[in-house]
């Protein structure tokens, strides 16, 4: 089969697309016949070795965590997923990635792709919906709240709009650039040019602040904090005693993986309320061009990689 792997770290010129050998499955995971995968900045960093003394990777390492496709071989103890099946998941960091023909994943890693979206719709979703419906999750967003999101027009951001916005929230957006109009088509009410005016300026007493970008962002988030609201970042490492301090809360978050979650996502898909953002799709051979797009840091939504056309 055919792999995107790095052979050691460094910018996208260690990518390799070239052939391996096809993944065994252990009794609790499946085989997935891949048609598209996304790319997520955790990809980026994985390639560049910022997690080496974190994650045990063994090279040639396949990259990619995020995967649409049809189920060709289940282990023993899977239940609720059969050969032929539409799915797509987010494979943990510790096994070999999903940038390839075929990934092994855990049944508890998957869900049943939703009927709406096609592969590559779908393929835009698992990691950046998980981490945004886990985030706002974090954060306790009811309906009737505010909520200011930073980063509204990535990956993350455009769905973590679209979900507080069905949730029934209203949502409070920064942005620049052509993801201005973008964000204010997903359903923010306010959509602020983050390059000409500066958000704690114009917001007050939000109840939860989702930061996707971190440095001075999350240190000028704080007093737009109503007494008691949340700040819940990607991006960076929180001190509690020092959002105690100031009257609020403030945690950092990882995505996790988790299959139960992703089935209740495909729901909120089929109910039309949601959509996600796809802004380039390459074939999977292109897989070093879109390390080098997606590092440029101006991406509106998802980078999808086509594996079966």
């Amino acid at each position: 089969m055919k792999a995107v792997r790095i052979h050691g770290y460094g910018g996208p010129e260690v990518i390799r697309y070239e052939d391996a050998s096809p993944p065994t499955i252990a009794a609790d995971e499946v085989l997935v016949a891949v048609h598209a995968t996304s790319i997520n900045p955790v990809d980026l960093a994985t390639r560049a070795g910022h997690f080496q003394n974190k994650i045990p990777v063994m090279f040639p390492w396949t990259l990619g965590l995020d995967l649409s496709g049809v189920v060709a071989k289940v282990g023993p103890n899977v239940t609720g997923f059969a050969i032929g099946d539409a799915v797509f998941g987010y494979s943990n960091m510790m096994r070999q990635g999903a940038d390839a023909e075929y990934a092994v994943i855990s049944a508890s890693e998957i869900a049943h792709k939703p009927q709406s979206l096609d592969f590559v719709e779908a393929a835009a979703v698992p990691v950046t919906g998980l981490t945004a419906w886990q985030a706002l999750s974090i954060g306790g967003l009811q309906a009737g709240q505010t909520v200011l999101i930073h980063g509204a027009g990535g990956g993350v951001g455009s769905l973590a709009v679209q979900f507080a916005k069905a949730q029934g929230a209203r949502v409070i957006a920064t942005a620049a650039g052509d993801k201005l109009d973008l964000v204010r088509s997903l359903g923010a009410e306010s959509v602020i040019d983050y390059t000409t005016t500066r958000f704690e300026k114009v917001v007050r007493n939000v109840d939860v602040v989702l930061a996707l970008v971190g440095g001075e962002v999350i240190e000028r988030s704080w007093g737009v904090l109503k007494p008691g609201g949340i700040l819940v970042t990607t991006a960076a490492e929180i001190d509690p005693e020092t959002a105690a301090a100031r009257g609020v809360r403030g945690t950092g978050m990882l995505t996790q993986p988790n299959g139960a979650q992703l089935a209740e996502i495909a729901a909120f898909f089929d109910t039309g309320a949601v959509k996600p953002v796809v802004s380039t799709i390459l074939p999977l051979a292109e897989a070093a061009q879109a390390h080098k797009l997606a590092g440029s840091g101006h991406v509106r939504g998802k980078i999808v990689l086509r594996v079966v056309a």
